[in-house]
């Protein structure tokens, strides 16, 4: 079940030999050297010609694979790409060893310039959602519409449930938790995580959860697996620290592109009670609130986003015409 409501705010580092990301069915993997950086590129050939360029960037400890369901389902619509962020999928850590939301969203950045591709249609989960806010709001010229599925902008007061995620920042915390879990099963530790991030972990396939173990036993072979985890969960912290013109509500006032915001109602990462307060800063902003979903609504419910994500592609060109048609 699904409500929607219309707030008034309208050198190249080495890959270690390890197994590859797993590839769906119409997906296709290709390497994109940067400076400074390496981004591993997941994407899904068009349907048909003339579609738009949209770029889907994950979160915390997740990957391009997350975007798998919902860029199948926009395949008809967009030309879809989605990036494993430095240290994250099958990309190796950047060479500066910045794991900030700034730096991420630089990174972003020079895909899109280097690519061409842009203004495209930006999507963003969690931590994804942070970094695409900041992309959204320092080049404008680069995004045609933002999508944000539970965006990690900051709260004053987190909900318990996401106290853990945040204590990963805390120098030796990650160290630490890897040593006390030494002898879980990548079983164990895979329904940890779907209990974290799905509002209803029961969602998952057998053959979904089959998947995601063997992807959660591959990314525990990387050597920098702990390290980055660490890294990027100080990188949201002190997104959430910075005040000013730096600071991400003030950077989401500054967003022009027409804004989906997707929260879950049972999410125990990003309270869906901050989606009033997204409403409020982002000036062209619509909302959708699932019921019973968690975290990663993309993958939970995929086609009650997919549906959002349509109408807000049929809003923006009903409005670039009406703003197009001479007057008089």
């Amino acid at each position: 079940m699904s409500e929607t409501e219309s707030p008034a705010a309208h050198a190249v580092p080495v890959v270690p030999p390890v197994s590859s990301a797993q590839v769906c069915e119409g997906e296709r993997l290709r390497t994109v050297p940067l400076a400074g950086a390496t981004l591993t590129v997941r994407y899904r050939p068009p349907a048909g010609p003339g579609a738009e360029p949209a770029l889907f960037v994950h979160g915390l400890g997740g990957s391009s694979q997350n975007w798998s369901p919902l860029m199948e389902l926009l395949a008809d619509d967009l030309d879809c790409e989605a990036v494993d962020l430095p240290g994250f999928g099958d990309a190796p850590p950047p060479d500066d060893g910045d794991h900030s939301i700034t730096a991420y969203a630089r990174v972003v950045i020079r895909h899109l310039d280097a690519g061409g591709r842009g203004p495209v249609h930006l999507f963003g989960n969690s931590m994804g959602g942070a970094i695409a806010t900041r992309v959204a709001a320092v080049r404008p010229d680069l995004v045609r519409t933002l999508t944000l599925v539970s965006p990690a902008l900051p709260e004053l007061r987190p909900q318990r449930t996401a106290w853990p995620t945040a204590l990963m920042a805390v120098p030796g915390m990650v160290p630490l938790f890897a040593w006390l879990t030494r002898e879980w099963t990548p079983e164990q530790r895979t329904r940890e995580l779907l209990a974290l991030c799905y509002g209803d972990p029961q969602r998952v396939t057998p053959e979904g959860f089959a998947r995601a173990v063997e992807e959660y036993e591959r990314r525990l072979e990387l050597p920098y697996f702990w390290d980055v985890m660490a890294r990027s969960a100080r990188g949201v912290v002190d997104a959430y620290t910075l005040g000013g013109q730096h600071s991400l509500w003030r950077q989401a006032e500054r967003v022009l592109a027409p804004t989906l915001l997707v929260y879950g109602t049972r999410d125990r990462l990003v309270s869906y009670r901050m989606a009033r307060r997204a409403g409020r800063a982002f000036r062209d902003a619509r909302l959708l609130t699932l019921l019973g979903s968690g975290h990663v609504a993309m993958m939970e419910d995929p086609d009650a986003v997919a549906r959002a994500v349509r109408e807000l592609l049929a809003d923006t060109v009903t409005t670039s015409e009406r703003s197009a048609t001479p007057r008089g």
